[in-house]
């Protein structure tokens, strides 16, 4: 049964048995405790935590999900994977146990026809009636097994929601391990769905037994997980994930890259594992918006990158492997997952880009790994010292991963308590500072929970209005729940209605006032989601006291927000400009939309030319002065993006999409507050472009206001300086660039006399040079040079000298303090001397301390007024070194 196949028998089934079909969510989770989605009830999460209440009992999906917690397993065992489509159905206080028991054993049995004395089930230690229900739809008790919570217990690994588990496992045969059931042997007993019975709520903890469990969700709900990759591993009678058709594509381009086929054992097939898999996984998460990085989800993708570079160089392949692997995985799955086909030229300059630069990394650090390694094995050393772990990865950009995996290969360990100590307390400090805000994340999301669970969701007014009736309806102050603030207080607020848009899709939120029917004032400064549709309004009491159940009067700062409308429209037809200028995979990956001001992030791979920024700027004033209609519509999300509209990179949407179209050339899903017609931003202009990380440029922008004052400063700057010049300000820049060039061939005259000046001084100097012991040496105090100029003269004299032992030392006073500078006769420096040593006694006197090591050394102080005394005894430094 192909894969295709697999998917529709899956969703035919349970859509005809009542469940929504529901695509799936991006990589990028919406979650502030996740880092990407590794679970298909991720999207569902506010359902099951009674945050939202879904459209429908009951769900099915086929969610992409990426994990890296087992990547050492890749390619070692058959069934691992970095990157799988999880299949599921979903029950939100609709049907428990004995209904998803038996969804699952007919679809298996009957839908994919596996038989039925090969499946193994277990279930959690103390579910006795999941057991009941096994036994009851016909599964042996010799084929149902107990296991402990490490298996048969389910949450996200942060607190959230949890419960017992029950897992349908097909025994492949003797030929792929050991008799015994699950519990003995997971490779020949493969786990293929997993269904989660969702009924608790779990607390912090580091590990599946110890954290706490809270309490019981307020509805019982199911989770289910089939992964796609190991049932068609099992119905296409596979002898991994790689050669099933979902990777058998990639696998054999990898193959042909490397000139031979994969061995069915050892690390080479390893290897041609994880360079298959890894493929999959990097296009996926391109395609998602994940560019690499050195932290967070860039980073995970930068470690599959340069693991599945580095298990292709162990191949033999030399030139690069990322473009035709992911270009494959392209190939085979872009029918399914449109975004990777519409993303093919981003993932492809991505995969190009950093496969180029860490080819460089690698081959160095390599290079001094191995060489490493010899020393650790000719030591008869079992243990790679820590500090070579710390020096690759922290001079040379080398992955301590990488280090760990290689010195496994060679047998050795690395010492990685030492590793870490040496990265020192900055860096505890970060990840402390990382643990601090998600715990201050989840604290906040728990007393947003305790007030949307008895309170209706704030209606949105501000579309149409500015100003609006409104009752407060919860408060919050200092994280807990309240009903009164007084005059002084910070607090946040939720009203019953409200004109303030709450930040998102890069616009951040309103400010305004809200004065209360019993006169209290308060000044909004902030607006945000909570939870999704839960509306929280940050703000200050300035007078009177605040009470829940009190109605006002909410008033939106009209200016600000008409900046901030210019700035989100500019920002849309920017977008578009982007795309036409530079191609589709330009798309944005973030912005910020501040009054008259935006900044504008997407993907590329190399900087803007001057040019091309003159040509963006122009085309979105062009826009703006054709005046298009900006309007907005809803539509759900398949007729939306049958209509053409962009959908941003990690932004969460509902089935109800807003549109918003500008003219016939901007057409995209957003819930922001827009202009009336183009002509009303004003104006635009660019500002600056940079780059912000691999494969990401911003730009920045003023428009409206913001554009016309900077505008207005260019202006009264050029004439300033067009009067200093005096001449007319179109001539500015001509009579500026001869002036200029006037100035160089000066300087260079000047260089020039001033370099002959020194050459004359060397010559006077090593004439002078008196013989001492076995050379000749010169002690001087010169004056009016500069540092630079000091050393280039005693190098120059020292030279000139002409013998092989030859020592210069000279001093100076500069800008009132003192300098010295000591220069040896490359014979001297190569028998072992040192400038430098010459000159430490010397440096103490002056009050300062030498530096620099071989043939030239300085020192300097803040004691100009010792510096005869200094030099007499670098003199006689040098008298001993010439002596010995």
């Amino acid at each position: 049964m192909r894969s295709t196949q697999i998917r529709q028998t899956f969703t035919d089934f349970f859509t005809s048995r009542g469940h929504h079909p529901v695509p799936s969510s991006s990589l990028v989770p919406d979650d502030p405790t996740l880092l990407l989605a590794g679970a298909g009830m991720n999207q569902f999460k506010p359902y099951f935590l009674g945050e939202t209440t879904p459209d429908f009992p009951r769900a099915t999906s086929i969610q992409k999900c990426a994990r890296t917690s087992d990547i050492e397993n890749v390619g070692r065992t058959d069934r691992h994977a970095t990157f799988f489509e999880m299949m599921g159905n979903f029950s939100f206080g609709d049907y428990f146990k004995e209904e998803a028991i038996a969804f699952a054993w007919e679809l298996l049995t009957e839908g994919y026809g596996l038989e039925k004395d090969r499946l193994w089930i277990t279930v959690y230690q103390d579910d006795d009636e999941a057991e009941r229900i096994w036994r009851r739809i016909g599964v042996p008790a010799s084929r149902i097994q107990r296991l402990g919570m490490e298996d048969n217990y389910w949450s996200m690994s942060v607190p959230g929601p949890c419960g017992p588990s029950s897992e349908a496992h097909y025994d492949r045969g003797p030929a792929f391990g050991e008799e015994g059931g699950p519990a003995v042997d997971g490779e020949r007993y493969m786990e293929v769905w997993n269904l989660v019975f969702m009924q608790s709520i779990r607390g912090e903890g580091p590990a599946k037994k110890d954290y706490p469990i809270l309490g019981e969700l307020a509805r019982k709900s199911i989770d289910t997980g089939l992964g796609l990759d190991r049932l068609a591993l099992i119905l296409q009678g596979a002898r991994n994930v790689c050669t099933t058709d979902l990777l058998l594509p990639t696998f054999h381009t990898v193959q042909e890259l490397a000139g031979r086929e994969a061995p069915d054992e050892g690390e080479d097939k390893v290897s041609f594992q994880v360079v298959t898999e890894h493929a999959r996984s990097i296009a996926f998460l391109i395609a998602d918006g994940v560019l690499p990085a050195k932290d967070g989800r860039g980073y995970v993708l930068r470690r599959l990158m340069r693991r599945a570079i580095r298990h292709a160089r162990l191949l033999g392949i030399d030139g690069p492997v990322l473009p035709a692997a992911t270009a494959s995985v392209i190939g085979n799955l872009g029918d399914v997952w449109p975004e990777l086909s519409a993303q093919a030229t981003l993932i492809e300059q991505v995969a190009s880009t950093e496969e180029e630069s860490f080819t460089r990394t690698l081959t160095q650090g390599t290079r001094l790994l191995n060489a490493a390694i010899s020393r650790t094995h000719d030591k008869g050393s079992t243990s790679l010292p820590g500090e070579t772990a710390f020096e690759l990865a922290d001079t040379y950009g080398f992955p301590v991963e990488l280090t760990i995996e290689a010195a496994r290969e060679a047998g050795l360990t690395v010492d990685e308590d030492r590793f870490t100590a040496l990265l020192g307390e900055q860096k505890k400090r970060a990840k402390a500072g990382g643990k601090a805000k998600v715990t201050e994340a989840l604290k906040k999301m728990d007393t947003y929970r305790e007030l949307s669970a008895v309170l209706p969701r704030t209606e949105f007014l501000g579309y149409e209005h500015l100003t609006a009736e409104a009752t407060v309806t919860g408060l919050i102050a200092d994280g807990a729940v309240v009903t009164t603030a007084e005059a002084g207080s910070e607090v946040e607020l939720v009203l019953d209605r409200s004109p303030f848009y709450a930040e998102a899709g890069g616009q951040i939120g309103d400010t305004g006032t809200l004065t209360t029917s019993d006169g209290t004032r308060l000044r909004i400064t902030d607006t945000r989601y909570g939870l999704e549709g839960f509306r929280v309004h940050t703000a200050r009491v300035l007078e009177g006291e605040l009470r829940t159940g009190v109605g006002g009067e909410a008033v939106v700062d009209a200016e600000r927000r008409a900046g901030l409308m210019r700035s989100h429209s500019a920002t849309h037809i920017l977008h578009a400009v982007v795309m036409a200028t530079l191609g589709d995979h330009a798309r944005q990956q973030g912005s910020l939309v501040e009054p008259d001001r935006l900044r504008f992030d997407f993907a590329h791979f190399t900087a803007l030319t001057p040019d091309q920024l003159r040509e963006i700027e122009q085309a979105v004033n062009l826009h703006i002065l054709n005046d298009p209609a900006v309007h907005a519509w809803y539509a759900d999300r398949a007729e939306a993006e049958a209509a053409g509209a962009i959908a941003l990179f990690g932004e969460k949407y509902g089935d109800t999409v807003r549109i918003v179209d500008i003219g016939d050339f901007s057409r995209e899903l957003c819930g922001g507050t827009h202009v009336a017609h183009g002509s009303q931003v004003g104006t635009f202009r660019l500002l600056s472009e940079s780059s912000i990380g691999s494969n990401l440029r911003r730009v920045e922008a003023f428009t409206g206001h913001g554009a016309l004052a900077h505008l207005d400063t260019e202006r009264r700057l050029l004439t300033e300086l067009s009067g200093l010049l005096g001449s007319r300000p179109a001539d500015a820049p001509d009579v500026l660039r001869k002036r200029l060039e006037a100035l160089a061939s000066a300087q260079n005259e000047l260089d020039r006399k001033r370099a002959s000046e020194l050459g004359r001084q060397a010559a006077g100097l090593a004439d002078d040079a008196r013989p001492v012991g076995r050379g000749r040496l010169v002690v001087r105090r010169v004056t009016g040079l500069a540092p630079d100029e000091l050393r280039a003269l005693a190098a120059d004299t020292v030279t000139r000298i002409g013998t092989e032992a030859a020592v210069v030392i000279l001093a100076t006073e500069h800008q009132s303090k003192a300098l010295l500078v000591a220069a040896v006769s490359r014979a001297l420096h190569q028998d072992g001397a040192e400038a430098g040593g010459l000159l430490t006694d010397a440096a103490r006197i002056v009050g300062g301390g030498s530096g620099g090591r071989g043939p030239v050394a300085n020192a300097g102080g803040r004691a100009p007024e010792h510096l005869e005394k200094a030099l007499a005894v670098a003199g006689q430094a040098a008298e001993r070194l010439l002596n010995d």
